[in-house]
C-alpha cells in the first residue's frame, strides 16, 4: 500500500511495489498522504515514486468488474485524485521507474514534472487498443499537459514510448539512468520548496481551469 516519507523538504509518496492499479483502498491511503502534504506548512515538494516493474497500471478493472455498480462513483474518484494532484499547492515530481500505463500514466500527467528511466520501460495509453474509451475529464487533462500532436498520436495510436522518446516528445521532463530517477525527482523537487503555497495553487486553479472543471463534473464523469 502507499505510504509516505520525507526527504528534508520533500515527501516521497511510495505507491507501491506491484502494479499500483487504482483498487479505492490504494485510492483513499493515496488521498490521505496528499492531505499530509497538503496540510504541512513552509517549503516543500512531492515526488511520487514505485518499485518494481510498474510505477503504475491504472484503473483496478478486476475490482470493477466485481463492481459494476460503482462504476460511475469509481470512476469519479479517479477524477478527483487527477484533479487533487493537478492543483496541488506545491510542486510535484512523478519518478517514472518502470511502466506507466493508462490511467497510470493520466496520474503522471497530473504532476509538474516527470523523470523517466531512459532504458526500459514504457509510457502509454492504450485505450484505443482496449476498447476503453477517454472520459472527457480524461481527454481535456491529457491535452491540456501534452503537445496536441504529441496528445493526438498517444491517444489514437496507443504508441508505448520509451524513456528517450518520451523526453523528446515532452511527455517526460528527463530520461535519466534506472538509479539515478528517484535521486533525479527529489533534487528537482528540492530545487523548487519554496513555491508552495496560495500562489502557486492559484496559478495552478487559473492554468488549468478547463481540465479541473471537466475532472470535477460529478453529473456525468464517463461521458
Amino acid at each position: 500500500m502507499p505510504s509516505l516519507d520525507r526527504h528534508d523538504n520533500v515527501f516521497v509518496l511510495h505507491l507501491g511495489d506491484g502494479e499500483n492499479r487504482f483498487h479505492p483502498d490504494w485510492l483513499t491511503a493515496v488521498s490521505a498522504a496528499l492531505h499530509e502534504v497538503e496540510k504541512t506548512e513552509g517549503p516543500r515538494a512531492l515526488v511520487t515514486a514505485a518499485t518494481g516493474k510498474f510505477y503504475s497500471n491504472g484503473l483496478d478493472l478486476d475490482w470493477l468488474l466485481a463492481h459494476g455498480d460503482q462504476h460511475q462513483d469509481y470512476v469519479a474518484s479517479v477524477h478527483e485524485l487527477f484533479a487533487r494532484m493537478l492543483s496541488l499547492p506545491v510542486i510535484t515530481v512523478a519518478a517514472l521507474q518502470g511502466h506507466t500505463f493508462a490511467a497510470g500514466a493520466m496520474f503522471s500527467l497530473a504532476h509538474d514534472f516527470r523523470v523517466m528511466r531512459a532504458d526500459r520501460g514504457y509510457w502509454c495509453l492504450p485505450e484505443a487498443d482496449i476498447n476503453i474509451p477517454f472520459t472527457p475529464g480524461m481527454s481535456t487533462l491529457i491535452q491540456s499537459r501534452l503537445a496536441p500532436q504529441t496528445a493526438h498520436e498517444a491517444m489514437l495510436t496507443a504508441r508505448r514510448y520509451g524513456g528517450t522518446d518520451a523526453a523528446s516528445t515532452g511527455i517526460v521532463d528527463r530520461a535519466v539512468p534506472e538509479d539515478a530517477v528517484l535521486s533525479t525527482a527529489i533534487a528537482l523537487a528540492q530545487s523548487q520548496v519554496n513555491k508552495a503555497g496560495d500562489t502557486l495553487a492559484t496559478i495552478k486553479a487559473r492554468m488549468y481551469t478547463p481540465a479541473l472543471t471537466a475532472l470535477r463534473d460529478t453529473t456525468n464523469p464517463l461521458g
